[in-house]
């Protein structure tokens, strides 16, 4: 079937079968590779993608259930402010280690401060509770999410 799909801004059709995940659209059909595939069952975050601003895990979301959302993927983070604070702020902090999670991390952190500018550590440990990170970067996770709340990317 054929599903007419906007992401980052510029319109794609696509002809998949209804159930496919959206993570595999993206990757596969649409050639953005960015969003990881991790566990497949929508428990470790890092095939979070934007539908209309909220979290959305890519590999549990069927694309015919995303009809009219606007799709953001970690390509187009940049091209927001909030993006681009959350980058520098990670640069600044450090936070990769092996960087696989890190889309995800990303994307989450950014949807957190859409919502919330100006998060509490409270605020940022829940938005990111469902992201995991295997090399436990979590402390620089939440200190990079705190620079950027700040308005901040100063190396610490």
């Amino acid at each position: 079937m054929s599903y007419k799909l906007s992401i980052n801004g510029r319109t794609h059709v696509v002809d998949v079968e209804g159930d496919t995940p959206l993570l595999w659209v993206l990757r596969d059909v649409v050639g953005l590779t960015g969003t990881k595939f991790g566990c497949g069952m929508a428990l470790c975050g890092a095939c979070t993608v934007h539908l209309d601003g909220n979290p959305t895990r890519s590999c549990s979301t069927a694309v015919e259930s995303v009809g009219r959302a606007a799709i953001s993927t970690i390509e187009a983070v940049i091209r927001t402010q909030v993006g681009r604070r959350i980058q520098a702020a990670w640069l600044a902090q450090d936070v990769p280690q092996c960087g696989y999670c890190q889309s995800g991390q990303i994307m989450s952190a950014c949807a957190l401060l859409r919502q919330v500018p100006k998060p509490s550590a409270a605020d940022i440990d829940a938005a990111m509770s469902g992201n995991l990170c295997r090399c436990g970067t979590y402390p620089r996770i939440r200190s990079a999410i705190a620079l950027a709340a700040a308005g901040g990317s100063a190396r610490s």
